[in-house]
């Protein structure tokens, strides 16, 4: 037996079903709580098919969706990695026992299990531990109790999730108010899939807020709008301590996904001082159209402070050159 098929073995066996489940009876012959005692003597018992996939497969075949696996990765027969290179489907289904004809129940994925999230990823992680995965525990998805099968398709020859023309629509389908953001008028091109949302977040757990690949918000824009780094010789405050108190990276009505238009997005902290001070909200004139002047028109007040994000010129301290 191979060095994987132990640790999965192992990992399967230390399987413990002692949290109620709350989804639907297996076969519906089963509560919850028989499943899991079911499953329970039967990976304390062990009793693997002798046969392996081919046992499964007298009934499973028929399955397009069961036989997709054999054209990805997790059905490779010919890489040690792959669990067919060792209890083949029982690595991750656990031991087959008595149910064939659906006598008894077997490990589930995805929302139709009986499992508890934490349950089905237990086995993911048996194989699936690196660099990338260290902060699963304390990841957003974790704290939400996702499954990796709510996000993986594993019986296929390429998940979804894994391929940058469809990652966008997999992560969208939960993260519905981000999809909205993303289509407005001024956003990063994920909707075209020149971004996915994996370049700027972990999904599987980071140390950072928001999942982040990077150790702040500002390293991850900085990543690749490099000019807005600093430091400079006449720094803008809400700059440098956080990109999203102008922006929002995911998406919005306004140019250059500003939170808010100007001159009232300056005006939230340039109340008091000067002529920002005023109100600035453009005058209708006949027609309905715009009297603007150098404090609303065109940029607002970008007109004269051109350089928002920071100066290195000697005579920029109003951020104007």
């Amino acid at each position: 037996m191979s060095a994987l098929s132990s640790a999965v073995l192992v990992a399967v066996m230390a399987f413990s079903f002692t949290h109620t489940a709350n989804a639907s009876v297996w076969d519906k012959k089963m509560t919850p709580a028989e499943v899991e005692t079911t499953l329970d003597k039967k990976f304390e018992e062990g009793k693997y098919s002798a046969k392996g996939a081919d046992t499964c497969l007298m009934c499973h075949k028929r399955s397009d969706k069961v036989m997709a696996i054999f054209g990805g990765v997790h059905g490779a027969i010919t890489s040690s990695k792959s669990p067919m290179a060792g209890l083949q489907c029982e690595a991750c289904h656990g031991p087959q026992g008595k149910h064939r004809g659906a006598n008894e129940p077997m490990i589930a994925f995805g929302k139709d299990s009986t499992l508890p999230a934490e349950k089905q990823n237990s086995v993911c992680l048996s194989c699936h531990q690196d660099d990338k995965r260290m902060n699963w525990e304390s990841s957003h998805h974790s704290s939400a109790d996702i499954a990796c099968a709510s996000c993986h398709t594993i019986h296929a020859a390429k998940d979804p999730i894994l391929a940058k023309d469809t990652e966008v629509a997999v992560c969208t389908s939960c993260h519905t108010k981000q999809k909205a953001d993303m289509n407005k008028r001024s956003a990063h091109p994920l909707k075209w899939n020149q971004m996915v949302c994996t370049d700027c977040h972990n999904p599987h757990g980071t140390t950072t807020e928001a999942d982040l690949v990077k150790p702040t918000i500002n390293d991850t824009c900085y990543s690749c709008h490099a000019e807005k780094r600093g430091p400079k010789l006449w720094e803008h405050a809400p700059v440098t301590d956080n990109c999203v108190n102008c922006h929002n990276p995911h998406g919005t009505v306004n140019q250059a996904m500003l939170t808010a238009r100007p001159p009232q997005l300056c005006q939230q902290c340039h109340a008091s001082d000067g002529h920002a001070s005023r109100a600035y909200q453009g005058n209708t004139g006949l027609g309905g159209t715009v009297n603007g002047s150098a404090f609303t028109g065109g940029k607002s007040c970008l007109n004269c402070h051109s350089q928002i994000h920071g100066s290195n010129n000697p005579s920029g301290k109003l951020l104007q050159r």
